[in-house]
């Protein structure tokens, strides 16, 4: 059941990556694209440190996993999903004042961490060790945040010098 759970997340973030990719939430703006697959490799690469820095310090341990001969850390989540999720924070806040991209960036980040308890209580795809939901939800949501405002902060820079 946990594999069916694990490519049930990998066809899910596909279908959302397919529909950010093919029609991006803000309008206005041209090189979306560049901005997206920015997020989304930062992210990817930001998160899957501290995945990788986690799982080898026994924090939390991930029994079924995709590639598990290669990888002790749920790749899925940390290079795939997170970065997808992040991207939709990335363009539905674009446009948000610091106020309202905290709250989100707070929405998003409980929809995450509530996924993870229950997947951590109810299947073997995650066990907590020294690790708790409320790590997650601050890891989570600092790293996310700190995307989000480096983006704008590359934006600025950006539209400065056009």
């Amino acid at each position: 059941m946990d594999r069916i759970i694990l490519w049930s997340f990998f066809i899910s973030g596909l279908a959302l990556l397919f529909f950010i990719l093919r029609k991006p939430l803000i309008k206005e703006r041209k090189p979306i694209i560049k901005d997206t697959i920015l997020v989304f490799l930062l992210k990817a690469y930001l998160s899957t440190y501290i995945g990788i820095f986690v799982a080898t310090e026994k924090m939390i341990e991930y029994p079924v996993r995709f590639l598990s001969k290669y990888f002790e850390t749920n790749i899925i989540f940390e290079s795939f999903l997170y970065p997808i999720m992040c991207v939709y924070f990335f363009q539905t806040t674009y446009h948000s004042k610091f106020l309202g991209i905290v709250l989100q960036c707070a929405l998003y980040t409980a929809a995450l961490t509530i996924i993870e308890v229950l997947c951590e209580k109810y299947t073997d795809l995650i066990k907590y060790h020294t690790w708790t939901w409320m790590h997650s939800f601050i890891t989570i949501f600092l790293l996310s945040l700190f995307v989000r405002m480096l983006m704008q902060w590359m934006n600025k820079i950006d539209e400065s010098k056009a």
